[in-house]
């Protein structure tokens, strides 16, 4: 039986407080090179924005456990004060057969550090973020019990996926989050992710923004990270630090071992590439064959 819960803010003058407030005072970790980029149990889906295809939204929820398992979406980035039973958002897994989704969503991080908030994030297998903008999931859930709680989601096993702003915020070096518009690359304040990919930067709508430039500036300032831009349609699916692409379009990558492209600065992936997160490098197709 379909089940969506709704918490959002309690008052309008909490959610006025909240907007424009900078994220809690938090530098980006920086990792030892060569240690562990992502989580060592649970998966990551992480979508470059526009449609998301059926085969993206189907390996969110079989690595939840299907379409009954116990799913949160998190809708904050959207910008909306209030979501319904009946939200959207929400729409992108139900139609895929999701049958069980609670909506949490806060602007207030009092309230995103309660205990009867966070108890749906207890009982889920996967968490979903839709787009919008990313600083608007960092005022509100950064150094919270819900970060906390997203980040134990993912030690039980389970799996987080988002989409553009949804997917830029799950690394350590958080790409665009300037409230002021989401042109601006490095937003001094607004420069923390979740973390949930180390020494990492996602960046998102990369061919359809003509967003390709963007990546180096931010390396070349943050000389640890990697850094991964993902075009519209297309995903990677993050499992004990290495990645598959699914989708339609490709993923570039900065930063990494392997020799760039033809005359430019990143090696860019298709769908059934496989790339090596603490190597920095594409896994070869004879090794993925081989299943190693």
């Amino acid at each position: 039986m379909h089940r969506c819960a709704t918490i959002a803010v309690a008052s309008i003058a909490a959610l006025v407080s909240a907007c424009g407030r900078a994220s809690p005072s938090r530098v980006v970790a920086v990792a030892p090179a060569g240690t562990a980029v992502s989580p060592p149990n649970g998966s990551l889906v992480i979508v470059g924005g526009g449609r998301v295809g059926p085969e993206i939204v189907s390996r969110f929820l079989a690595l939840a456990g299907g379409p009954n398992a116990p799913i949160v979406l998190i809708p904050t980035a959207v910008g909306d004060s209030l979501y319904t039973q009946d939200c959207a958002c929400a729409r992108i897994l139900r139609d895929a057969g999701a049958t069980n989704v609670t909506v949490l969503h806060a602007y207030d991080r009092a309230q995103a550090d309660a205990e009867a908030f966070v108890a749906p994030l207890r009982r889920a297998k996967g968490v979903w973020f839709p787009g919008g903008r990313q600083w608007r999931l960092a005022d509100a859930y950064l150094g919270t019990r819900s970060e906390r709680e997203l980040h134990a989601l993912l030690k039980r096993g389970g799996v987080i996926g988002g989409t553009s702003a949804g997917a830029s915020i799950q690394a350590s070096y958080l790409m665009r989050g300037a409230p002021e518009g989401n042109t601006i690359a490095m937003a001094p304040g607004y420069e923390v992710g979740f973390g949930f990919l180390r020494n990492v930067a996602v960046d998102q709508h990369v061919l359809v923004r003509e967003r390709l430039g963007d990546l180096p500036a931010v390396l070349a300032a943050h000389a640890e990270l990697l850094g991964i831009g993902i075009d519209e349609g297309t995903a990677i699916v993050v499992q004990r630090d290495t990645f598959a692409v699914i989708g339609a379009s490709r993923v570039f990558m900065y930063g990494g071992r392997d020799l760039a492209d033809s005359g430019q600065v990143y090696r860019s992936l298709r769908a059934g590439d496989r790339y090596d997160l603490r190597g920095r490098r594409q896994v070869p197709a004879q090794q993925r064959a081989s299943g190693g």
